[in-house]
């Protein structure tokens, strides 16, 4: 069992952006959580928290992982319940960053809060040593800097900054407890200014404005290049300032300008003119609807920073660069960019050049270890590759030559030389560790207990290459594997995003019969997102141009046959999720034994998008399900429910969603950190194997609403057709799946089998994808990635 300091109850101070999010978060991984903030001037004392409680509600993306967490964060003010501290074992304050205001604060709860408390600060760029000085005597071992990223419940990154004081027990507590419950990636840093992720995230967008100005690089044209093309996230650099909000970033500029008087690049650390005068103006990105861009009607525009005026966007990196970017050797890559003459690859060349030179410069100063900036910079500012895994990967000599040649050609923002460290090592990741500047030492990973449950924890480039364990069994599609020492295998879909096709569909039948025949059970989980996004269409195409449709219905067979011998395994299948689980990928889910999903896993029967419906068994099971509830009585009110949620292709939007869709069952099992996800589904088959598991008894029959249900549901479907809700194809393929559910054309209360259901779902699933419509349907969806409603 991981300790967690027993941190069971948690208050957060300050019901502003930040900590009214942390302690939506707090209650989504059910915490006992008292929000507090000043007492209301007017009416309930405690209108501040409740007003910040209700905005919470109405924000996207969701910072509650499903709504009815909202009633679970309780409300308080600090004129009258500061008593309510005394039961808190983790006191977060998220105030406005005023030095002042923080220790007077310090000062008043200091005498309520329990002996044994933890008491940490959410500041993101005030000194904690200086917080620290102003905070009683008796506190300071339990003392530190808990820096969250905005939005706290999706931003992975949380760093921890101990001040000289605090105990190390309180610390690994504290990491413990945010790893394992919050399912945060932890990085410990520095206590320097903006600490590790912002100080180097925001020179790297300061660098990028330095260097779109210089070359003349149109905002757009920036953002098309800086965003995936290089690795990053879709916001690239002008669209994540907005996002941010203008203001925010300016914000955390200046903690630099103020507190780095004597760093190389501090004449850099300044918010750019134009920046300013947006700001001047309100226009603060995306939370006043207009910033760096604004829409206008649906277009979307951009600033002009030399005209200070908004023009038409749209405009993309120039093909010569875009080639250069798609070059999959990193040393070629980033040698043809500084080769170039095009002003767009010298811009993306500098861009990462001066990063380079930055990191390597303050490595010792900021960070234990190399592999905790790249954390940093991953986690929280969404790159694929941290900087320095960049860099070596890229060729460490190499890269450092040209840096070199480039600072002594006056080319780079600070002539500021790059530490003799650089020189003498052929890159900071290896097996052993990552390099410590500071004390000229390689860095092992984290050593603390609750890192046993992550088998495959993130890794950097350079690291040992991880072992998934020998081979049972492999097909084109799946590879069912073991790791030296355990009982539980594990079967990986090798496809794209995991879809289904003929290859998966007759391995993870193989796989299910070797693990009845060896093993006490059987995991499927894949090291990357997602679980699956359901039946492979494009494997489809070749009969269905040539009109074969016998063979497609036969894959529709091995579909059904796959999920039911998922569910009558002889011994537990457990599905290890997160990411999308899409269509198929959410019917191997209900078929399961049991799941165990990270809190971010996305389910749903969306087949509607396509013009098909469900025909895996999500139809069939919903069914039975329904009918089990009902136990005699009205079939239709357990029913409807699921009914809308395939007809309507809901998908929830968390894992606690889905198990309130119907998705997940009560019995299935929401982990917070996703990296836990693979240990916690082969506990799972160990202790089911434990209990004897004995495979579900195939219901004999059960009844169906029948031809009476169906109609009821379509009644319903006219009044959404009329309103305008759904298409008239949708409102077809709604009573398809009506028909389905409700046993097809027989008397209300008629007994069937699940195969009675399963064939309807075969039926009329080949019906829909002989449509003209559907069809349509497919082929967008295979084109652009996105549903078409027609």
């Amino acid at each position: 069992m991981v300790q967690t300091a027993n941190i069971r109850r948690v208050a957060v101070l300050g019901a502003g952006v930040m900590g009214a999010q942390i302690a939506a978060h707090l209650v989504n991984a059910g915490i006992d959580t008292v929000l507090f903030d000043l007492p209301a001037k007017e009416g309930d004392a405690n209108g501040i928290v409740k007003k910040a409680i209700d905005n919470l509600k109405k924000l996207k993306p969701a910072p509650f992982s499903s709504v009815a967490r909202a009633e679970h964060v309780a409300m308080a003010n600090y004129g009258t319940d500061l008593e309510q501290l005394a039961s808190c074992d983790l006191v977060i304050e998220a105030i406005a960053e005023r030095l002042d205001w923080k220790l007077d604060l310090y000062a008043k709860i200091a005498p309520h809060l329990a002996k044994h408390a933890i008491l940490a600060t959410n500041t993101s760029g005030l000194s904690i040593g200086k917080l620290a000085e102003g905070v009683p005597a008796e506190l300071r071992d339990r003392f530190c800097g808990i820096h969250f990223f905005n939005p706290p419940r999706y931003m992975y990154l949380v760093e921890l900054i101990p001040t000289a004081h605090t105990a190390g027990a309180q610390l690994d507590a504290l990491e413990t407890f945010l790893v394992t419950r919050l399912g945060k990636g932890v990085v410990r840093a520095k206590d320097t200014p903006n600490f590790i992720a912002n100080r180097i995230g925001v020179f790297s967008m300061l660098a990028t404005i330095h260097h779109a100005e210089r070359f003349g690089i149109r905002f757009d044209v920036v953002d098309d290049l800086t965003g995936p093309r290089l690795g990053r996230p879709k916001s690239a650099t002008f669209r994540t300032a907005d996002v941010v909000g203008l203001d925010t970033f300016a914000h955390v500029v200046k903690t630099m300008t103020d507190n780095l008087p004597d760093d190389p690049w501090h004449s850099h650390y300044q918010a750019p003119a134009w920046m300013a005068a947006l700001i001047e103006k309100g226009a603060l990105g995306q939370k006043t609807r207009a910033g760096i861009y604004k829409k206008e009607g649906k277009d979307i525009l951009v600033l002009d920073p030399k005209a200070g005026e908004y023009v038409a966007s749209g405009q993309k990196g120039s093909d010569e660069v875009k080639a250069i970017l798609k070059i999959a050797d990193p040393a070629e890559r980033f040698a043809a960019l500084r080769a170039s003459a095009h002003p767009e690859a010298q811009f993306l060349w500098a861009c990462m050049r001066d990063v380079w030179q930055y990191i390597a410069y303050w490595l010792g100063d900021i960070a234990g270890c190399a592999r905790d900036v790249d954390f940093a910079i991953r986690w929280g500012f969404g790159w694929k590759q941290g900087p320095f895994e960049m860099w070596q990967a890229a060729g460490w000599k190499a890269i450092a030559a040209a840096i070199n040649e480039d600072i002594a050609a006056g080319k780079t923002m600070s002539s500021a030389a790059l530490p003799a460290w650089v020189a003498q090592r052929d890159g900071v990741h290896t097996p052993q560790g990552s390099y410590s500047a500071a004390d000229n030492s390689l860095k092992p990973t984290s050593s603390l207990p609750v890192y046993e449950r992550q088998i495959y924890p993130p890794t950097v480039f350079g690291d040992a290459e991880p072992d998934y364990g020998e081979t049972v069994f492999e097909n084109d599609g799946v590879r069912m594997w073991l790791r030296a020492g355990d009982d539980v295998p594990v079967l990986t879909f090798k496809t794209k995003a995991h879809c289904v096709g003929p290859d998966v569909l007759a391995g993870v039948q193989k796989a299910v019969k070797i693990a009845e025949e060896r093993f006490p059970g059987l995991v499927i989980w894949h090291p990357e997102a997602p679980f699956s996004v359901g039946a492979d269409l494009a494997s489809m195409g070749p009969a269905f141009m040539t009109g074969d449709f016998a063979s497609i219905e036969n894959m529709v067979h091995e579909f059904q046959k796959t999920s039911m011998t998922i569910k009558y395994s002889q011994v537990p299948v457990v599905g290890a999720a997160q990411g999308y689980a899409f269509g198929g990928g959410c019917e191997f889910l209900m078929h399961c034994a049991r799941v165990v999903a990270a809190l971010e896993t996305y389910v749903g029967l969306v087949e509607v998008g396509v013009g098909l419906l469900p025909a895996g068994g999500g139809c069939k099971e919903f069914a039975l399900r329904a009918s089990r509830e009902a136990k005699g009585g009205d079939i239709l009110a357990s029913l409807k429910d699921y009914y809308m949620a395939m007809a309507m292709a809901k998908v929830g939007t968390s894992a606690e969603e889905a198990r309130e869709i119907g998705y997940l069952r009560e019995s299935d099992i929401i982990v917070f950190n996703a990296n836990e996800i693979l240990h916690v589904a082969q506990s799972q088959v160990r202790a089911l194997a434990d209990a004897n598991y004995k495979a579900p008894v195939k219901p004999k029959a059960f009844p169906v609403m029948g031809r009476a249900g169906a109609a009821t549901i379509r009644g319903q479907l006219v009044n959404m057709l009329e309103g305008g809700f759904i298409s008239k194809y949708d409102y077809f393929i709604g009573c398809q799946i009506a028909d389905v559910v409700s046993g097809g054309d027989v008397e209300a209360g008629t007994l069937v089998d699940e195969e009675w259901i399963l064939k309807l779902e075969r039926e009329r699933f080949m019906g829909l994808l002989k449509k003209g419509k559907t069809q349509e349907r497919i082929m967008y969806m295979l084109e652009n990635n996105k549903p078409l409603r027609n």
